[in-house]
């Protein structure tokens, strides 16, 4: 019985719901989808959130009063739809789900499947455009994984470079056994998976399976009396035991492989960290973020494990997973594994000996990343006050845009806008700019002109706001941080007064030689102390700035300078000249290939192979 007063056409679509197992999409008046669920009954599963007396979190309450209506997808089994719930949220990211946070804290290792000689790498970044690429992680302890990755490619030959360093033979790494020579195509695609695989099973936490692995190699090698060959298994497996001589955890049954997850949260933060043992070794220890408020424990931890578990491969799941809370769907959870693994797979809330010690260790791992973050946090806000202060603010500034312009002598000019948010960079809010001023050309540079237009094509869909709607915009900044000095800042505050933004908007400028603060209308800067906390953030959004505007011209410099005799070449568009660099990867290599090397090129035809050969060679 539906008791919360709701729309006759929400009423209606409750009523139609099913019950059978599949996933719900809760939609606002505007379209927007506001939570992503799954249920083995939807009928009752969605209609438990209308009933009077069910308790409910103000967070989740706050979301039953916006639903305006309800789609539901059915499945054939719980499992599919949990497999299908945890790539939706993925898709859309709904704001009541509970959302793990990416802030780039802790890295993973990744290896490009998806290329026919994968790389290995590590990265702070996911990309999940391609699908065969695997991320393993994230990793909390990044001293070990950059000395386990070194070793690693230390004990197997992989590709050592990016770009080949010469056209017709391979670099030093090959002739010392470091490489075997992917740049000439000394190996097959196909063997050197194998080799990767190898490394995969290091990151998979699999490496007792990968020494019996290269002890069965060696013995044949022995026999088949391949003696240099056994010799380097020989010397892979030492290598080897020494990368696990630190792994090793108090456990009574060294054979045992599980992973163990548990969490330590404040008022604002959770810290999660979930351990993976597989024979007795601590293999792996791998540690989230998520805003306390997003859910209750249980919902957290089981949030997490379905977004680990939904990357890794079978032979990556273990029999046993030991959790600090009860999983408030733990049997789907468990079922859906079961079938991904093939064998079951067990889910338990340690109560007394060695499970509910080794879920403490893990707690207490947590509790330390929650008091690193703790202090972080405290040192942030403590720079917020003080230059809240400095600045004679009425609020904190909590959001921070910080600009800068690169350009060599006005060649290539860009702009950077760096976002920080309480302190922390938000580098999914920068943006950079190409100047497109036409009196801004090599030879003749103009910051001042440059940071006007910069200013006012950001600021430009502010005009004609009042305060106060400019105060509910999201991306509204508390303070605006000017790389330069007095001229540059009077440049800005001109743009802004024509836009009648000023003085709504704070803005001020920090000079790089003297670490000078200006305000408008100010002579002289600001007495500061070059230890305070706020005059040190400011600091870091500057740096911020010129470090990403420097880097973006270099980009568009290196672009052009690639690009830039290849224009001269008749029917050669930006297309081709792309296809053209990515096969021979320099302006070099391009000069010194023959017209059937050129025709190679997916889209390079004889006649156009041709005219770039004879571009080349005048006098052929």
């Amino acid at each position: 019985m539906i008791s919360l007063p709701i729309s006759d056409s929400l009423e209606h679509r409750l009523k139609t719901l099913p019950s059978e197992p599949g996933v719900y999409l809760m939609r606002d008046h505007r379209g927007e989808i506001l939570y992503i669920g799954k249920s083995k009954k939807l009928r009752s599963r969605v209609r438990s959130y209308f009933q009077n007396g069910q308790p409910h979190s103000p967070r989740i309450a706050l979301m039953v009063q916006q639903i305006a209506d309800i789609e539901f997808i059915v499945t054939d089994t719980e499992a599919e739809a949990l497999a299908l719930e945890a790539n939706l949220i993925k898709q859309h990211q709904p704001y009541f789900n509970v959302l793990l946070k990416d802030d780039k804290k802790y890295p993973y290792v990744c290896i490009t499947w998806s290329e026919a000689y994968p790389r290995i790498f590590i990265t702070r970044k996911r990309r999940l455009n391609n699908q065969r690429d695997r991320y393993y992680g994230p990793y909390v302890d990044t001293h070990h994984l950059r000395s386990t990755l070194h070793l690693v490619k230390r004990i197997f030959p992989l590709r050592q470079r990016p770009r080949p360093l010469f056209k017709d033979r391979p670099c030093l790494n090959y002739d010392i056994g470091r490489c075997p020579g992917v740049c000439q195509s000394l190996i097959t695609p196909n063997d050197y998976h194998k080799i990767v695989e190898k490394v995969a099973m290091v990151f998979q936490g699999r490496t007792e399976e990968l020494l019996a692995k290269l002890q069965e190699q060696m013995a044949k090698a022995a026999t088949a009396l391949n003696f240099e060959q056994a010799a380097q298994i020989r010397d892979q497996i030492k290598a080897l035991n020494v990368l696990g001589i630190d792994q090793k955890v108090a456990l009574p049954d060294d054979t045992v492989s599980q992973d163990a997850i548990a969490l330590a949260a404040d008022e604002q933060y959770t810290c999660i960290q979930l351990f993976q043992i597989r024979a007795g070794r601590l293999v792996g220890r791998l540690g989230f973020f998520a805003d306390t408020e997003s859910g209750t424990p249980g919902n957290i931890l089981q949030r997490v494990l379905e977004e680990h578990y939904w990357q890794v491969e079978q032979v990556e799941i273990p029999s046993e997973i030991l959790v600090q809370y009860e999983l408030p769907e733990t049997e789907i959870l468990a079922q859906w594994l079961s079938e991904k693994k093939g064998r079951k797979v067990n889910f338990i809330v340690p109560q007394r000996q060695q499970k509910a010690e080794l879920i403490s260790l893990v707690e207490r791992n947590a509790g330390y990343e929650l008091a690193k973050t703790q202090r972080h946090v405290e040192q942030n806000l403590l720079a917020l006050e003080d230059l809240a202060q400095l600045l004679n603010l009425s609020d904190l500034p909590r959001r921070i845009e910080g600009y800068d312009i690169s350009h060599i002598q006005g060649s290539n000019a860009v702009a950077s806008q760096v976002v920080f948010i309480d302190g922390v960079p938000a580098k999914q809010s920068y943006r950079h700019y190409k100047i497109k001023n036409p009196t801004v050309t090599i030879g003749h540079s103009d910051d001042f002109a440059s940071l006007a237009e910069v200013i006012d094509r950001r600021f430009r869909s502010y005009q004609n706001k009042t305060e106060e709607e400019l105060l509910k915009l999201a991306d509204y900044p508390d303070l605006i941080m000017i790389d330069g000095g007095k001229g540059q800042l009077s440049s800005v505050i001109k743009v802004l007064q024509d836009l009648k933004l000023f003085p709504f908007l704070n803005v001020i400028s920090l000079a790089k030689q003297r670490e000078e603060i200006f305000l408008p209308g100010e002579s002289h800067p600001l007495v500061t102390e070059p230890e305070q906390p706020g005059v040190q953030l400011l600091r870091r959004v500057r740096d911020e700035a010129h470090r990403f505007a420097v880097n973006f011209h270099r980009q568009q410099r290196l672009k052009k300078s690639r690009r830039s005799r290849l224009d001269e070449i008749p029917n050669l568009g930006f297309q081709r000249q792309k296809q053209l660099l990515a096969h021979f990867h320099s302006l070099d290599y391009i000069r010194e290939a023959s017209i059937e090397k050129l025709q190679e090129v997916s889209g390079i035809g004889p006649a156009l192979a041709r005219d770039i050969y004879h571009y080349f060679h005048p006098e052929a």
